[in-house]
Order: structure tokens, then C-alpha cells, then sequence
């Protein structure tokens, strides 16, 4: 992480991340938390807190810029330009599960996005988009498919399942079954293969 240019010092990395997954996690329970009782959480002084974030909006949508730099990585992991499609679109799923599923809450609570957030958000649909596009000309999805459609229909899937109740139980579910899941119901649909 940095700030202003300068990368932080180790100490201060860890508190910032101390701090966004303490308000991630007390924000998910209770979006009207305030800053000291994300400070409690977070192991850190309320000054440190204030220190580092102007307020609680800018705290939520650097948490949300962090997010969206995770999802962009996890994407480009997958190799979504080199990899075959559905290889690509499976490992791309499964990591993006895992992220969306310890970021819910800043990734369901920021209409409109920041500036910076936006703009990673426009390119790792860039890269979905392309995805798609020679999920379809390998085959892997039918000639004349709108991509346009078939990408809202995966985000809409993808988010169903990262937000769905089964990330709360202990253990949680497998991440790479239900890549399999939504990409089946994505090709498939809804019926048995």
C-alpha cells in the first residue's frame, strides 16, 4: 500500500489492514458503526484511525478500491488473454468468489464508485468482455451469443452466490464447486447437464 507516493512502513500496513477488515466486518453487522468502534476492533488508538482516514465514506471507499485491486489481480491471475476460456473462466471465478466473500460489505454499499475504484472496476470488465469474446469464437459459447448479456448474467450469478447466506456458515462452502456450479448454469443452465 501506499500514500501520497511513499510507500507505508510494515507497522502501518498492518494497521490499515487491521483497520479495513475490522470495518469490514463490524459494518457488515452494523453499517451505522462509527470510526471508534471500528478503532476497538481494529486493535488500534482512535487517532490512528482519524490519522489515516479523513472519515468513515473514505474508509469505505478505500476499502472498496482495495477490493476492486484484489478482483483486478485475481482476473488477470486466470489468464483470461492466454488460457483456454473455460479454464480461464473457472480460475477467474474461483478467485473472485473468494475475494467478493471477504468483502461483501464494501462491495455491496458504494453507488457510485470513486474515481480510482471505477476505473479498475471498467478494466477487469475489459478483460471479462474478452473472455467472453473468445469464449465465443473457440466454441465455448454459441456464434451470435450477446456478450453484453452473457456478462450481466454471469456478474448477476457470481454476486448471487458471493453474497449468499452459505459464506456464513462454518467452513463455508467450496469456492471452486461453486465456480463449477455458476459457469454450468451459465452454459447450461438450469437444468442437469
Amino acid at each position: 500500500m501506499e500514500t501520497k507516493g511513499r510507500p507505508l512502513r510494515a507497522d502501518a500496513e498492518r494497521s490499515i489492514r487491521a483497520i479495513m477488515e475490522a470495518a469490514e466486518q463490524l459494518l457488515g453487522e452494523n453499517p451505522g458503526a462509527t470510526m471508534e468502534q471500528i478503532a476497538e476492533a481494529a486493535g488500534v488508538a482512535r487517532t490512528t484511525i482519524h490519522r489515516r482516514f479523513a472519515s468513515r465514506e473514505a474508509l469505505v471507499e478505500i476499502m472498496t478500491t482495495a477490493a476492486w485491486r484484489e478482483i483486478s489481480a485475481a482476473v488477470e491471475a486466470a489468464r483470461p488473454h492466454t488460457a483456454p476460456p473455460l479454464v480461464a473462466l473457472h480460475q477467474a471465478t474461483t478467485n473472485v468468489l473468494h475475494i467478493k466473500s471477504r468483502w461483501r460489505f464494501a462491495l455491496s454499499h458504494v453507488n457510485p464508485l470513486g474515481e480510482e475504484a471505477a476505473g479498475i472496476q471498467a478494466e477487469t470488465m475489459d478483460r471479462c468482455d474478452a473472455l467472453f469474446l473468445r469464449a465465443r469464437e473457440t466454441g465455448l459459447l454459441p456464434p451470435g451469443t450477446d456478450l453484453l448479456w452473457t456478462r450481466q448474467v454471469y456478474l448477476a450469478l457470481l454476486n448471487e452466490i458471493a453474497c449468499g447466506p452459505a459464506w456464513d456458515e462454518p467452513g463455508g462452502p467450496d469456492p471452486d464447486a461453486l465456480a463449477a456450479r455458476i459457469i454450468d448454469t451459465l452454459l447450461y443452465g438450469v437444468t442437469a447437464r
